[in-house]
Parts: structure tokens; C-alpha cells; sequence
């Protein structure tokens, strides 16, 4: 085989694609090669996903599959979240292994190749730093995620928050703000690779610039973005906590129109209860003057926010709450997450008493509840001209997303004919289905930026989360 290859597979959310990318980077600076086959290469590398149990095992699978294929003189190298906080048992799961990397060490990946290709390794070389710190970034290496014309940028690292179900803080540790001046430095990069639409990832977005000192960090971040490339032509947010979208970054949201309105923000329940259990943010008087401001400030804000179904403890009248609070707020798009158990977690007491069958019917029913809003939503927008950002095509019909969506968790838009990847184009909208919208090009036509969608009244200032 080729020397100085390696195959690189990254598992889980962005912020780990960012890593993979970001130690790829790493390598072929030192003179490797990626290829797609993994019996063509050198080293083998698998970024893995610890968050929740399904996550942990897609990845022990597949490093099982990698060590079972491996053939001799190839080196299998396990990083990331899994490594970082159970790397002795993927050792034992996984036989074969070569090294472990954690994810707060990315950086070290040429360092413990290197190390592996010295000297015998019978056991597995663990590369974990036993401080619960983050790594600091490599110089000139890009810390983004390139796709078509969109890219994802790391602003920060790790968590502070103390929400009980989370092992976040367990593995990645405490929150390291990325410097302002590299992230600005960064976007002019990817902005000068052809990229349109930049994507700002973190655990947190909206707690950036906190361990730097900084007051309203996202806010000044966006303003300095948007003066440094003024044109880029999307700014997304991604992962805001509750509590803290402050009036400043609603104005500087509103003040641009590089950034989209659109906004990511886990609510994780909406019963103060189980809200206090959870370690979460209770007041729920703040999220509705908080939705009412951002809809009001950005008529048409794409809303979107996740829910987690079966926490120790939740009761069917909590539950209920849930519901009504869907019901309610009508958010554009929202994810539900069944609860997984987490050893080593605040929770972990709690145990994990709710049935997997009454998690299955309470996912379901919330599912259901929400793909009947989303239609209604989406059905709003027919006759609409949205611009849309064109990722693939294929048969005759193309693939984007509008503002109203996030990469790889929201719907696309189905377009009409073959355009090409990375335009964006004015379409008409002509159908609507509960996540996805179809369309033909509307060439000539001015796309709407704002769309008001009626609702009901949320609650005011000094109401009570239903119950």
C-alpha cells in the first residue's frame, strides 16, 4: 500500500467534522495523502461520537469493522469524544486498535502517528490529556468545515453549563473561546475560497468571548464578521442557550442582512419541573417575551429547538406541558430526542425509570404534533420567492436550502431543473410537504427576506407556562 495515506471517518455532529477536517489539515501538511478506500491506506482514523448510547456504539461498529479489515503494517488510531472519556473500554471493545487520541488533542494526531511507526505497540497508545482542558489551535490551521458553498466555523470549545444529562463538560471540559482576531482572520479565508454561507458552531454559541472577558461576545463577533466580509452573503447561528440571546445580538441580527433570521435554540422541555431536574434554565416567562421579541424584531425568524422525551421523572401531565407549549409557540422546526443515560452525569442518580415504550409514544406523539405545524408553516410560504442555495442535483430536479434551513438537521428545497452547486437562486414556491418545500427557478424575481407566518398570540411578559 501507499505510504503516507491515511482514511479518515468522522462520526457525530459538525463541530467533531470540524476536528477530522482540522487534523487532516494536520497530516497532509506533513505529506499524507486521504483516500476513500481504507485498504488503501496507510493509517486509519476514526473521529468517534461519545454524546449518547447509540452515538457510542455506531462508533466501537465502526472501529470493529476497521480492526477486523486491517490488515498488517496498517495503523487504527480512535479519536475524539468516545476516546476522551472511555478510551480503556473502546480498547477492550474494539481489539486491534493501535492508538487513542482524545478529542481535546487533536492537534497531536501527526505526533502519535509518529510515535506508533518507532516501536512495537502489542498495546494501544493513549494520547489523553489528563487535564479537562481544550487544546489550543495549530497555527495556519483552518478551523472549518468546508461544504459546497457553505462552511462551519468552531468558535469555541468545550462547556460551562451545568444542564445534569449532558456529558459535554465530562469530555471536551470547560469553555475555551477561540481569539477574535483568528476567527476573523478565518472567515476572510473561507471567504476567498468561494464560500457563501458561514455557519457559527460552538457547545454554545451564545456564551462566546465569556472566558476572554468579553460582554455580548456573539454580538461583537457578528458585527466585526459582518464589516470584515461584508460580502458574505449568509451568516448562520447555531446552539444559543436560553437566557442569554440578549437585546444586543437581536439588534445586531436586525441590522444586518448577512445574517439570516433564523435561530437554533435547545429549550430541552417546557415544564419548570422537570426544567429545574434538568439543571436547565425554568423561566419560562423569559422564553416567551424572548420568542415575542425575536418575532416581532425579525418577522419571518425560522425558529427552531429540540426537546428531550422520558427524563427521570416526567409525569404525562409534564409531558402534556410539552405539548401545549408546542402547540403554542409554533416553532418552525424542532428535534426530539428520547433521554439516554449517561453514567458520570448529574442525572445519573435519577437513574433512568421512564419505559423505553412510553419514551416511544411520547417521541411519537410530539413528532406528530410538530409535522402538522411544520406543514401548515411551510404551506404558507406557496406562491412565496425564497432565495435559495443550491448544495446538489441530480434527474433533472435540484437540491437547496433557504435561510429557513440549517445543514443536515432542517428540510430542503426541491428545484426544478439542474442548477449549479453553489448558486443562489430565486425559486418560486409551489408545493409544500411537513419538512420540505419544492419549486421552480424564479429568475427576474426579488426573494421575500422577511415572512410573516400568523400565530397564535404567545403568552406576555408576566404569564405562567401552561400546565
Amino acid at each position: 500500500m501507499p505510504r503516507n495515506t491515511f482514511y479518515l471517518v468522522s462520526l457525530g455532529c459538525a463541530k467533531n467534522t470540524v476536528d477530522s477536517d482540522s487534523m487532516a489539515q494536520l497530516l497532509e501538511r506533513e505529506g499524507f495523502s486521504a483516500v476513500e478506500d481504507p485498504r488503501k491506506a496507510e493509517v486509519l482514523i476514526v473521529n468517534t461520537c461519545g454524546f449518547i448510547g447509540p452515538a457510542r456504539e455506531e462508533s466501537l461498529n465502526m472501529l470493529r469493522h476497521l480492526a477486523k479489515i486491517k490488515r498488517k503494517h496498517q495503523l487504527l488510531i480512535a479519536a475524539g469524544c468516545l476516546t476522551q472519556r472511555y478510551g480503556a473500554h473502546v480498547a477492550r471493545q474494539a481489539p486491534g486498535l493501535d492508538g487513542i487520541l482524545g478529542t481535546r488533542r487533536w492537534m497531536d494526531i501527526v505526533q502519535v502517528v509518529r510515535q506508533l511507526r518507532q516501536s512495537a505497540h502489542p498495546q494501544p497508545l493513549y494520547h489523553l490529556p489528563e487535564a479537562q482542558t481544550v487544546g489550543t489551535d495549530e497555527a495556519g490551521v483552518l478551523r472549518a468545515h468546508r461544504f459546497g458553498a457553505s462552511a462551519y466555523l468552531k468558535i469555541a470549545d468545550g462547556c460551562r453549563r451545568p444542564c445534569a444529562f449532558c456529558a459535554i463538560p465530562l469530555i471536551k471540559g470547560r469553555a475555551v473561546s477561540r481569539p477574535l482576531e483568528t476567527l476573523l482572520d478565518e472567515a476572510r479565508r473561507l471567504r476567498d475560497r468561494g464560500v457563501r454561507e458561514l455557519i457559527l458552531i460552538a457547545q454554545d454559541t451564545t456564551d462566546y468571548g465569556h472566558d476572554l472577558g468579553m460582554k455580548d461576545g456573539l454580538a461583537i463577533l457578528l458585527e466585526r464578521l459582518t464589516q470584515t466580509v461584508p460580502d458574505m452573503e449568509w451568516i448562520r447561528i447555531l446552539y444559543a442557550y436560553p437566557g442569554y440571546v440578549t437585546d444586543r445580538l437581536i439588534d445586531v441580527m436586525t441590522s444586518s442582512k448577512q445574517i439570516v433570521p433564523y435561530l437554533d435554540m435547545p429549550l430541552q422541555h417546557a415544564h419548570p419541573d422537570v426544567l429545574r431536574r434538568m439543571r436547565r434554565p425554568a423561566n419560562l416567562d423569559w422564553v416567551y417575551r424572548t420568542l415575542e421579541k425575536l418575532r416581532s424584531r425579525l418577522p419571518g425568524i425560522a425558529l427552531r429547538t429540540t426537546f428531550i422525551v422520558g427524563y427521570p421523572g416526567e409525569t404525562e401531565q409534564e409531558f402534556r406541558t410539552l405539548e401545549e407549549f408546542v402547540r403554542t409557540v409554533r416553532f418552525d422546526r424542532v428535534g426530539v430526542f428520547r433521554f439516554s443515560f449517561e453514567p458520570g452525569t448529574a442525572s445519573a442518580p435519577l437513574g433512568d425509570p421512564i419505559p423505553p415504550e412510553v419514551k416511544e409514544e411520547r417521541y411519537r406523539r410530539l413528532m406528530e404534533l410538530q409535522q402538522g405545524i411544520s406543514l401548515e408553516i411551510n404551506q404558507s410560504f406557496v406562491g412565496e420567492t425564497l432565495e435559495v442555495l443550491i448544495e446538489g442535483h441530480s434527474q433533472g430536479v435540484s437540491v437547496g436550502r433557504s435561510y429557513r434551513d440549517a445543514p443536515e438537521i432542517d428540510g430542503y428545497v426541491l428545484v426544478q431543473g439542474e442548477v449549479e452547486v453553489g448558486e443562489m437562486i430565486p425559486v418560486r414556491i409551489e408545493g409544500a410537504m411537513a419538512y420540505d418545500l419544492a419549486g421552480i427557478p424564479a429568475w427576474g424575481q426579488v426573494p421575500i427576506t422577511r415572512h410573516f407566518v400568523p400565530g397564535p398570540s404567545l403568552p406576555g411578559s408576566g404569564s405562567r407556562a401552561p400546565s
